[in-house]
């Protein structure tokens, strides 16, 4: 029997199991089937995918992630606040700001509190990662937040058939290991609106890595401030392209939904 919280960051919903007790949850080799089981929104839980909640010997804690098809992900913008929100509201940590390993990577995080809980939080993504060669792609930024993005501007996202161009972009060649793309609308240069296909999830509600890697596109191209509300169709994230130092500050929110356990006698 496992138990898990069901939380999201801006509709962008994962599965979230606590294992820092450390305790030998699953078999090797069988947590992508688990996470696919999990993941799935008529036989299982549901979910973009399933987050394990670790001690760390480099953090505060660790955040070990996985997109609904099973494939491990080395970073999630709108996971990595829930985690926060989880080790601080059940007591795990008392600390803030806190910090959190994701696949080797440690981001500090601060925390805005209402009546003792956690509500929103702001996460130092560090530094964006351009490629000095572009991909040939008309049209395409690329972009990297420790998971790879492609960042299109558009007219208007709502038109869009991202069950067509999701997919193309996801395995485009220019792309071997899988790419998130963005579809972006630039409001004015204060606000972007946008829709995500997640490599490994398909279109997500809301994608925080995406949301920075989209205005750091949008800085580069010239088209916002450093200062820009990203309006997802799950929520607004606020993120700033600090100049000072190059790294990427998101803030948004994080909300716990419901517990509960599963039996995986049958794994």
């Amino acid at each position: 029997m496992i138990r898990f919280t069901k939380m999201h960051g801006c509709g962008n919903d994962y599965i979230y199991i606590d294992n820092t007790e450390g305790e030998n949850l699953i078999g090797p080799g069988k947590k992508p089937e688990l996470v696919r089981r999990l993941s799935d929104r008529h036989f299982g839980i549901g979910g973009d995918g399933v987050i394990f909640i670790n001690r760390s010997d480099a953090a505060d804690f660790e955040m070990e992630m996985y997109n609904a098809d099973g494939s491990r992900g080395r970073m999630c913008g709108n996971g990595i606040r829930c985690v926060a929100k989880y080790v601080f509201d059940h007591g795990l940590t008392m600390k803030n700001p806190m910090t959190i390993e994701s696949f080797g990577s440690v981001k500090t995080l601060s925390l805005t509190l209402e009546n003792g809980k956690v509500s929103r939080v702001t996460v130092d993504m560090g530094e964006a990662e351009i490629p000095e060669i572009q991909p040939d792609i008309p049209g395409v930024t690329a972009v990297s937040m420790g998971n790879p993005h492609a960042v299109l501007f558009t007219e208007d996202p709502q038109q869009l058939d991202l069950t067509v161009l999701g997919p193309e972009m996801e395995h485009h060649p220019a792309f071997p290991e899988g790419v998130n793309t963005e579809f972006v609308q630039v409001i004015d240069r204060t606000h972007l609106r946008m829709r995500v296909w997640e490599r490994g999830s398909g279109e997500t509600l809301a994608c925080g890595t995406g949301a920075c890697a989209s205005v750091v596109a949008a800085v580069l191209k010239g088209r916002t401030e450093r200062q820009v509300t990203a309006a997802l169709p799950g929520g607004e994230l606020e993120i700033e392209w600090r100049e000072s130092d190059g790294h990427v500050l998101m803030t948004g929110p994080a909300r716990e939904v419901f517990t509960g356990t599963m039996d995986l006698a049958d794994l």
